[in-house]
């Protein structure tokens, strides 16, 4: 069977089992952060987790690949779109419930949100997320983190489910936390929940740790132009930013696309960037740091559809 006939199957099947949104050829730029990105095939909303598994239970019947996103702040899509089923986990996974100090979060969260929560409560040890535009999901998924803080400074443990539907949960110690990568990084597993464990502090001083760092955050980094946020990881030695400045490449654009000229350690969509755009910056900026360092960057941001290397 050609493998558009499976996806067309695949999507009747869904619009009459599915609870959630289900679309057909969605732009993708609608559902990134970076604003960039051509149709998916499928894009599926489940409702909750029953309606995950039934979304998860289709795709491999019908036999058609998959990516999972959430809020896409750190995604960059292929011109070309995905041919295959997107699954995102976004608003009908929103909810937190909290029993003293410990707090039970769904993948579809805003960090921002949560962080704001938390400070009312008087719970300490969240702030350094309240300025991250992502979800609890992706979140956890890869250890976020900013500010010298992490995901893995506050989770205890983490549920998840694979794409056969099967149920899962972590510890702090299982999960395997490391520099933005987690033992969930390089597997098929999806995060539904985490839990969290805060210390308690005084409302005000957290209230007070959060306006100070989005203000570093709105000082410093360009939340103007569309992003992925943090384009490449940091090396073992230095940081990728002062790298790519000392390089001179701080402000250098490439068709659409840009390093930004207020943070080089983003790649901005300055005018209507294409993907190929972005990788061709990346690509630039990767070859001029190693010829002048000799170090290679490696990226931070999630590449779909297409490769770097392409």
């Amino acid at each position: 069977m050609e493998y558009q006939s499976k996806i067309n199957e695949l999507y009747e099947d869904m619009t009459s089992n599915v609870k959630g949104r289900v679309l057909k050829d969605e732009p993708l730029k609608n559902h990134t952060y970076f604003k960039i990105g051509g149709p998916a095939g499928i894009l599926a909303e489940p409702e909750n987790t029953e309606d995950l598994k039934t979304v998860l239970k289709l795709i491999k019947k019908h036999d058609v690949d998959c990516f999972i996103i959430g809020n896409g702040t750190n995604l960059l899509v292929s011109d070309d779109g995905y041919n295959g089923a997107i699954v995102k986990i976004g608003e009908n996974f929103d909810y937190f419930s909290k029993v003293e100090n410990k707090v039970t979060v769904g993948a579809g969260t805003l960090l921002s949100v949560l962080a704001k929560y938390l400070a009312r409560e008087s719970l300490a040890g969240f702030e350094f997320a309240s300025g991250i535009p992502g979800y609890i999901g992706g979140a956890v998924y890869m250890n976020a983190g900013a500010y010298g803080g992490e995901m893995k400074d506050v989770v205890k443990k983490v549920r998840c489910i694979d794409l056969d539907g099967n149920m899962h949960e972590f510890t702090n110690e299982e999960m395997e936390f490391s520099y933005r990568h987690t033992k969930l990084t390089d597997s098929d597993l999806i995060v539904l929940e985490a839990e969290l464990e805060l210390t308690y502090g005084n409302k005000d001083e957290i209230m007070d740790i959060i306006r100070d760092l989005n203000e570093k955050r709105i000082t410093k980094q360009p939340l103007n132009l569309p992003s992925a946020g943090s384009t490449f990881k940091r090396p073992a030695n230095g940081y990728a930013s002062k790298l790519i400045e000392d390089a001179g490449l701080k402000g250098l654009r490439y068709k659409g696309a840009m390093v930004s000229d207020k943070h080089s350690g983003f790649v901005v969509n300055y005018d209507n960037a294409t993907c190929d755009d972005v990788l061709g910056l990346m690509r630039i900026v990767i070859s001029t740091v190693n010829d002048k360092f000799g170090i290679i960057l490696e990226p931070e941001i999630k590449i779909v559809g297409t490769t770097l290397n392409n």
